[in-house]
Parts: structure tokens; C-alpha cells; sequence
């Protein structure tokens, strides 16, 4: 069995996710079949990845249900396809004229005693969202929604080669001096270079979904933001220098 190294914890959140992490490893072995874990965010993805690599268990995949999907189920001891995922894509139909927002699905979800954890991915359009969850819940939902908000909604099975864009992205550019973390974090925020400083130094941007405070950074293309307050930015590519030598970037903002 894979031999489980003492951890580094970043916080009590953090400790718990990583023994929970470790318990289903274990499980996993144990069992000598799959194990399903939980949809996690982007930077719970992450720290998971990275754990999973310092114990050195490498057999695990990540999938939400859909391509380029931001919540995914782990599975660890992977072999099968993404169709072994436990996912469900339920459509809650309603009248185009009255505008839901994801806060609207995920407050109606969480009032029924639902853990954030069987949740994944929540895609709002216009009369029609899509909403990614764990198979073991997909029927009670369907049993206990009706409205959301004061909105009547109707439940069925999702037509997942047709999604709604959910929050879409934006394409932008910008210019600046070099590719440090503090010179990005104020191209994408607006803010002062003072501003921008504090900000990353108070824990509050994420490189790759990692925490970053090291303000001189040097980001990649490729690589992707979240500001706290601003939204998530990923480098689209470098475009070439200006007549004064500053770097021009694409980045796409996600809405």
C-alpha cells in the first residue's frame, strides 16, 4: 500500500480535506476498486494532485461531467472512463423572462441539506440550467424541487451536447512591464500598484490556484488567477512588445 507521509497543513480546513484525502486512499487500496471522491474546486484540484504526487499514489483522474468543466469528482485508482463517473446533469426548465443566478440554484440545493461536496458545476441561461451532481442525490433533487426562489421550475435529464454558456468568458488584453505577479494582479484588477501589493500580499490572489504572496512572481502563459473580489484570469499568450518595450498578453476573463 501506498505509504502515507506526514503532511505540511496550511490550516484546519486544509488538515481535514488531506485526512479525508488519505482515508479514501486508503479505502481504495484496501478495497482494490475505484473510489469516488467528491467534486473539489479548481485549488482543492490541486492540492489534492499535489498530495497524491508526494505520497506517490499516481493512479487518479479528475472529470465533472462535461469538457473544461471547473468542479470535478476525483477518482483515485482510475482506469475506466469518464462514463464510470457517479455524475448526473439535471435541466431545470422555466420561463426565459424570469432571471435565475447561480446563487438562486445553489441556495435552493443547500436548503435541502445538501453538501457543497455532491455539487459540481452550476451552468445559468436563459429558461434553462444545467446543474452537475453526484448520481447517489440526483433523484432526491428531482423529488424535493419545484421552485427556485418563486420561480416554478421542471426537472429532467440533461441533454449534455447542448450547455448553457453559465458564466461565460471575456476576452482582453493589456499591457505591462514584465510578467510578475504584482504587474498582472494590477492589469486584470484596475488597482494601484500599492493596492495590488497589499492585496497579494494578504493572501488574496491565487497563481494556478495556489496561494501566492511572493509579489515578484513570474507568471507563464498558460498560467491562471483568481483575484479576490475581481474574478478568475488566465494568460492567453503573449503578443509581442510595444514601441517602448512593454509586453502586450491576451487573457481571458471568466464572468
Amino acid at each position: 500500500m501506498t505509504s502515507l507521509k506526514t503532511a505540511v497543513y496550511t490550516s484546519d480546513k486544509d488538515k481535514l480535506f488531506l485526512s479525508k484525502l488519505d482515508d479514501a486512499v486508503f479505502l481504495c487500496q484496501k478495497r482494490q476498486k475505484p473510489y469516488f471522491f467528491s467534486f473539489l474546486s479548481e485549488a482543492e484540484q490541486a492540492r489534492a494532485e499535489d498530495h497524491l504526487k508526494r505520497i506517490g499514489f499516481d493512479s487518479y483522474g479528475f472529470f465533472g461531467g462535461y469538457e473544461n468543466s471547473e468542479r470535478k469528482v476525483l477518482c483515485l485508482d482510475c482506469y475506466g472512463d469518464d462514463e464510470d463517473y457517479p455524475i448526473e446533469a439535471l435541466e431545470f426548465s422555466f420561463r426565459a423572462a424570469d432571471k435565475l443566478t447561480h446563487r438562486d440554484f445553489l441556495g435552493a440545493l443547500m436548503s435541502l441539506g445538501i453538501e457543497r461536496e455532491t455539487v459540481g458545476d452550476i451552468l445559468v441561461g436563459d429558461g434553462r440550467t444545467v446543474v452537475f451532481v453526484k448520481s447517489e442525490i440526483a433523484e432526491y433533487i428531482k423529488s424535493q424541487i419545484f421552485k427556485i426562489g418563486r420561480v416554478g421550475v421542471r426537472i429532467s435529464d440533461a441533454d449534455i451536447g447542448s450547455l448553457p454558456q453559465g458564466r461565460g468568458v471575456e476576452e482582453m488584453s493589456a499591457v505591462v512591464s514584465s510578467l510578475r505577479l504584482d504587474n498582472i494582479v494590477a492589469a486584470v484588477s484596475g488597482l494601484s500598484r500599492e493596492k495590488t501589493k497589499n492585496l497579494i500580499l494578504s493572501g488574496n490572489v491565487t497563481l494556478n490556484f495556489v496561494e501566492c504572496t511572493n509579489i515578484s512572481k513570474a507568471v507563464c502563459d498558460g498560467d491562471t488567477l483568481t483575484v479576490r473580489g475581481k474574478g478568475k484570469f488566465k494568460i492567453n499568450g503573449v503578443m509581442g512588445e510595444t514601441k517602448k518595450h512593454r509586453i502586450r498578453i491576451s487573457i481571458i476573463h471568466f464572468r
